[in-house]
């Protein structure tokens, strides 16, 4: 009697579970979220440069003095990933800092704020899901969002160090206007397919951008070892120097179909669970011009426990004709050399190869329970040093009379950020 007793209570418990209904899918405005991001850093240069300038750095430019380089604002709602049926997202993205002096999309608030923090949007899109040709369908991205290219990214969470490479400052585009699709053909390959109006622009010859032309921007991505490795293979090809009297005069082209060609491979292999290699090769040229650059980044990542992560980079890249490395002492210097305007931008002595080796930590303590608003904590300690490997002197520029004249053929700089989630 007892064995047919519990029989009959597993059959009940059994038949309760089978009735239970499975959990409604979750609404779609449920799955929009809000976040921000503050960020704040200081790069310390002992040869105290008299220019203030940290060559080869972009976005950790300014020696000795301490920035904000971004608070990001991030509404947004990602499309769902086992979406099998039609699916709709979106996303918003705000930045106000230092770092908006290079993030710029040309014609949108590129000159409104005279000063070294300044805003900029860093993303604007919709995407759409189709079930549609292959077995994970196809997402249509229209809009304004970031480049498919490079290891390191805007969004200062999704690095590992403060300081940028020398691909992420001079190899590759920053942002689009204009459309993308991603073709899921099977778990491995997504195929990516998409016009745009340039590097960095908008709409509008000589206004939001600094040409006529369109360009391309695709390419092939590989999901291996169950996805231990990942590569992503890329290209942007489009007319990208301003259309200008100038500019045309001084590269004897038609600025609108010269082409500039940026192409990137970012491979990432997790080799364990604490290890991560990141391998990002890179080579740009301009027909126009008729300059090339190219290089690679070497990345190793170690994860010690849940708050630290030791993490190292070294990198060397050719900038083969003096014509793509240079530094931006001006607010707008940067959307001005992309304008094709005066500016009083500085560029190395000669052609140079670079070489960046970079060691920082990442550290992120655990906060205490309780604590509104405040989702995360890290903060990045880095050493870095940068060199010419063949003798040119671009570091240490002078002050004035000779402003930004390089004095050295190598440089040192301790820096750091703090990157507060909310």
């Amino acid at each position: 009697m007892f064995g047919l007793s519990l029989g009959l209570a597993g059959i009940a418990q059994a038949a309760d579970v089978a009735a239970t209904p499975p959990p409604a899918p979750a609404n779609w405005w449920d799955t929009i979220t809000v976040t921000g991001v503050v960020e704040g850093g200081l790069t310390l240069n002992p040869d105290y440069p008299g220019d203030g300038l940290n060559f080869g750095h972009l976005f950790t430019d300014k020696a000795n003095t301490p920035l904000l380089n971004q608070m990001l604002l991030t509404a947004q709602r990602p499309l769902d990933p086992k979406a099998t049926d039609y699916d709709f997202g979106f996303k918003l993205q705000l930045m106000y800092g230092s770092d908006a002096r290079y993030t710029h999309y040309l014609g949108e608030f590129d000159y409104i704020i005279n000063d070294r923090s300044q805003f900029t949007p860093v993303e604007a899109f919709g995407i759409v899901h189709l079930p549609w040709l292959f077995a994970g369908g196809i997402d249509v991205k229209f809009g304004q969002y970031v480049t498919l290219e490079g290891a390191e990214t805007i969004d200062p969470t999704t690095n590992y160090l403060y300081s940028h490479s020398y691909i992420f400052n001079f190899g590759i585009p920053l942002v689009h206007t204009g459309i993308m699709t991603i073709s899921h053909v099977d778990p491995m390959v997504d195929i990516y397919l998409g016009v745009d109006t340039g590097v960095n622009t908008t709409f509008g010859n000589r206004q939001g951008d600094n040409n006529g032309a369109a360009a391309f921007h695709g390419g092939i991505g590989l999901n291996l070892l169950d996805g231990n490795l990942t590569i992503l293979a890329t290209t942007h090809i489009g007319a990208e120097n301003p259309d200008t009297f100038g500019t045309a005069l001084a590269c004897a082209c038609n600025p609108n179909r010269a082409l500039r060609y940026l192409s990137d491979i970012t491979a990432i292999w997790k080799a364990t669970d604490s290890l991560t290699f990141i391998t990002d090769l890179n080579y740009i040229r301009d027909d126009g011009f008729k300059a090339s650059g190219y290089g690679i980044a070497q990345y190793a990542i170690y994860t010690v426990n849940d708050w630290l992560k030791l993490v190292g980079r070294g990198e060397v890249w050719r900038d083969n004709n003096n014509f793509f490395v240079a530094a931006f002492p001006g607010n707008f210097d940067f959307v001005n050399v992309e304008y094709g305007f005066p500016s009083t931008a500085v560029f190395g002595p000669a052609p140079t190869t670079y070489l960046e080796l970079t060691a920082g930590l990442n550290i992120s303590p655990a906060l205490p329970e309780g604590l509104p608003f405040l989702k995360s904590l890290t903060v990045r300690p880095e050493v870095r040093y940068d060199a010419s490997l063949n003798g040119t002197t671009p570091f240490n520029g002078l002050g004035f009379p000779a402003f930004g004249v390089g004095t050295k053929s190598s440089q040192f700089t301790f820096g750091g950020d703090i990157i507060a989630k909310f």
